[in-house]
């Protein structure tokens, strides 16, 4: 017998060793083109998963850097929409269709009974005491708004005066009211200024606001905190009536 017929596994005599078996499998056609074709589909499979795994990290990448840009690009927007808002009162304010500021200036002595009177006229202001007369400052500064204000109240408050200070297209003005009527005189504001608080002068000029006043313990009284029968009450609280009349304190 041959080398060969030994070592041979096809021959059933001698099936051989597990050398042998091994040896059968690499001389055997059909089994290595099997072989062969499923190291092939292996290495299919180890390259598709591969480039799912890319797949999904450059989408995950993707996501992540596009995250701080969507942030970024509403942040702008809001900002931009802030500025046009901004651009716009500051036009209204050149072009004098909106005052920058308003003040109403009396003398009475309660900026709650200045409220009371303002709410009862439709007037929206925020009301502060001083030794000089309370004052309220106006929100409605658009058109003539303001002058519409002193109207109001001086013709709602029988007696009262009030001298209106507004700051339109860059140039302050300060006419006094009474009767629901402004005076043909108009007030030099240097001169009229240096008679008030001086918190006063310091909001005509933008040096301060009410709400940093609020943050020093200056009280604010909001006529749009009070209702009707809450501004009768303030008002029957600071006034006296009598068989001679009222008068407001």
């Amino acid at each position: 017998m041959s080398d060969d017929d030994k070592r041979n596994p096809n021959n059933p005599d001698n099936p051989g060793d597990e050398n042998d078996a091994f040896w059968a499998f690499e001389s055997d056609p059909d089994l290595a083109r099997e072989m062969e074709s499923l190291n092939q589909e292996l290495a299919n499979l180890e390259q598709n998963a591969s480039t799912d795994d890319a797949g999904e990290s450059a989408t995950g990448e993707s996501e992540d850097g596009n995250a701080p840009e969507d942030v970024s690009d509403e942040f702008s927007q809001i900002m931009n929409a802030n500025a046009e808002i901004i651009f716009d009162d500051e036009l209204e304010g050149i072009l004098g269709n909106k005052a920058k500021r308003a003040i109403l200036v009396t003398r009475l002595t309660s900026a709650d009974l200045l409220a009371a009177f303002c709410s009862l006229a439709d007037i929206t202001a925020q009301c502060i005491d001083s030794r000089e007369g309370a004052v309220a400052v106006l929100r409605n500064l658009n058109g003539d708004g303001p002058e519409a204000a002193a109207k109001d109240l001086t013709e709602v408050v029988a007696g009262l005066s009030v001298l209106l200070l507004v700051d339109r297209a860059d140039k302050m003005t300060a006419v006094p009211y009474a009767n629901g009527t402004a005076e043909d005189a108009e007030l030099p504001p240097p001169f009229v200024l240096e008679t008030l608080a001086h918190f006063v002068e310091d909001l005509m000029l933008g040096l301060t606001t009410v709400d940093a006043l609020a943050q020093q313990g200056v009280r604010i009284v909001d006529s749009a905190d009070l209702d009707h029968d809450h501004a009768l009450k303030i008002i029957a609280e600071h006034t006296n009536f009598g068989r001679d009349g009222s008068s407001i304190d």
